[in-house]
Formats: structure tokens, C-alpha cells, sequence
């Protein structure tokens, strides 16, 4: 089958990051194994990161996972499964969830099925979906209704289930009279806002340094917008009267951390959503005005079925760009500069239901 894998980590993002080549096609290993035929697959900033080598000291340490084949947003159809599979089957459209999980420890009994301590994560710490076949697990495959098309919600699976996780986490705060800030209205932040808009009533102010973005983010339910420019977070404290109740950092970098923190009201919350940067807050700015610093890791499973039925009553859209899979390192390359706006789509070779 046809697959782009990575040979070796480089910070520089080189144009040609991956190799797409002809490798074996994955197989049936254990009962429970779920052989889906991808029929998208989402391009995420993650995945730029995985070839900067910042996922290596966290999954590959002694370099000894590569080469291999990336993809962590996925759906598809069932091409195959377990002997022990009875949730679905072959010719099912799916979602995959991007953590294969036990379901026996601790964190997954307790419904916190991104923590599991026995987890894999197809893409990162083994083979992956940019490819025209993936193994994962029964437990990791949600089956969708067919009127969802794969290239129409690939991105949901990772994408969309963070952005949504963190509103679901939010939810209690963000009741009518307050204000929540999005910060970045890009592949994760376009799907932040539309879930906020449906799960809540609150005040949505995006702020992104683009000004197409954000007129798109009126479209997708923002009530203010505000450039990135200097001085844009005072401006959002001005229009707050103080700072928003909850604000959702969904670039986590390049300052937009530190930003985040600044536009946070005593006793809100700031989301961490987007990584690479760092979050460096003195302890006495925590104490003495009881915010709080909360980090977010996908979803669960029950994350990803409720965002799977907001995106099929119209509430969430993906705004996208579709890609070939023999044009990963072109799609690599327009995320890696600004150039793609929304979620990039990697549609391999007859992927078709």
C-alpha cells in the first residue's frame, strides 16, 4: 500500500519531511484489531512538531520507531476485523479515536480514556493513518452515520475532539453575562468557536493577527473580533471589564501563552490547548488571584460521540483543504507557513466508500 513515513526528525521542516512509498499493509494481530480503509486522514500542527522531534523524548528516545508512518486523524471505512470485534464491521464508516486504549486501568474506567497507562497512539508512537490502510483497535473506532464522509470530518478525530474537550471542560463556567476569549481561529480555533456557540451561551471574542480569519470566525458564531496587534490584550481586558471568565489558548506559542494568561480574569481559566512554548507564570499571580492553568489532551471517547452528533445536526463544520496524499509535503509545508487556512485533508489513492 501506499504510505508517507518519516525517515528522521528535523527541526528545520524540510520540504520533503516525508516519503511516500510502498510498504507492507498492516495486518491483523489481535482479536480486538480493527482494519480500517482511510479515506482521510487530518494534517495536524502535531504532526509538524512529531517531525521537529518533539514528541522523540516523550515516544522514541533511542530513534528506534523510525521509519514511520504518521497520521493521527482518521476516518475511514472497516476493511477487517478481529475475531473478538462486535461493534463494527466490514463496510461501517468510522471515526478513530487517536489513542488505541486497555479500558481496564484506572483512567479508562473512570472515563478519562486519554490517559490510559497501557495506551498506543497511531501516528506518534506507531504506524499511523497517512496511508490507505490502518490498524487500531475496536474500542478506538466510532461508527458514524454514512451521510458523514470521511473527508468531510477526518480532523474531527483529533482537531475537533481537543477543541471540543476543553469547551466540555468549560461548560459550567461560561453561563449567560460572560466572556469567553478564543485565542487563534485556525484549524483547532475554527472548531472551538462553533462548539461554544452550540454548548453555550456566552460572549465569544476570537482574536487572531489575520483579518480574513476573523471574519470567517464571525461566520462560524464569534459576537467580537479583535487583531493581533500591539496591545490587542488590553483592548480585550477593556472589553471585558476586567478579563474573560475563560480563555482558550489554541496556538500556545510564538507569545500567545503569555497573552492568554494576561487576558484571564481573577478566579477564570486558562486553556492550554495549542503547544511549543511555554507557560511562565509567577506562583503569587496564581495565588492571589485564583486563576487557574488547565491543560487539555484530546478527549474521550464520549467527547468524540457528542462532537459527531453536533457535526451531524450542521452545528460544527470543518473548513478545509484537500490534499492527495503524494502532496503531504506540499500540505506540510502551507501549515508550516500560514499558507492553510482550517484543517488540511489527505485524501489517499481510491479512498472511496
Amino acid at each position: 500500500m501506499q504510505a508517507a513515513r518519516l525517515h528522521r526528525y528535523d527541526p528545520s521542516i524540510p520540504t520533503e519531511s516525508l516519503q511516500v512509498e510502498q510498504v507492507e499493509e498492516p495486518k491483523i494481530e489481535n482479536p480486538f484489531d480493527v482494519i480500517v480503509r482511510v479515506g482521510a486522514a487530518g494534517l495536524c500542527r502535531t504532526d509538524i512538531h512529531v517531525v521537529e522531534g518533539q514528541w522523540a523524548p516523550i515516544q522514541d528516545a533511542d530513534g528506534s520507531l523510525l521509519p514511520y508512518i504518521l497520521g493521527h486523524e482518521n476516518s475511514g471505512w472497516v476493511e477487517e476485523v478481529g475475531s473478538a470485534v462486535t461493534n463494527v464491521q466490514p463496510g461501517d464508516t468510522v471515526i478513530c479515536h487517536p489513542l488505541m486504549t486497555c479500558g481496564l486501568c484506572h483512567y479508562c474506567r473512570a472515563g478519562r480514556d486519554m490517559q490510559c497507562v497501557n495506551g498506543a497512539f497511531p501516528g506518534i508512537s506507531q504506524d499511523g493513518g497517512f496511508a490507505q490502510l490502518l490498524r487500531t483497535s475496536a474500542r478506538s473506532v466510532v461508527k458514524l452515520d454514512p451521510v458523514l464522509q470521511p473527508k468531510d470530518i477526518a480532523a474531527l478525530a483529533d482537531a475537533g475532539l481537543t477543541a471540543h474537550h476543553a469547551v466540555r471542560k468549560s461548560v459550567p463556567e461560561l453561563y449567560a453575562g460572560t466572556n469567553a476569549v478564543v485565542i487563534g481561529a485556525g484549524g483547532l480555533g475554527h472548531i472551538g468557536i462553533q462548539c461554544l456557540r452550540a454548548m453555550t451561551p456566552t460572549n465569544i471574542i476570537v482574536v487572531d493577527p489575520n483579518e480574513e480569519a476573523l471574519e470567517l470566525a464571525k461566520e462560524w458564531g464569534a459576537d467580537e473580533t479583535v487583531q493581533v496587534r500591539e496591545g490587542y490584550s488590553d483592548q480585550v481586558i477593556e472589553m471585558t471589564n476586567g478579563g474573560a471568565e475563560v480563555v482558550f489558548d489554541y496556538v500556545g506559542e510564538r507569545g500567545a501563552e503569555d497573552e492568554a494568561w494576561k487576558m484571564t480574569r481573577p478566579a477564570g481559566f486558562h486553556y492550554v490547548i495549542g503547544y511549543g512554548g511555554t507557560v511562565n507564570v509567577p506562583t503569587i499571580d496564581i495565588i492571589s488571584t485564583e486563576r487557574s492553568v488547565i491543560g487539555n489532551l484530546v478527549g474521550t471517547y464520549n467527547d468524540l460521540e457528542e462532537l459527531m452528533n453536533l457535526t451531524a445536526r450542521g452545528l460544527v463544520k470543518l473548513h478545509t483543504a484537500t490534499y492527495p496524499l503524494d502532496a503531504v509535503n506540499d500540505a506540510i509545508q502551507d501549515l508550516n507557513t500560514g499558507k492553510l487556512r482550517g484543517r488540511g485533508i489527505l485524501v489517499p489513492e481510491g479512498a472511496e466508500a
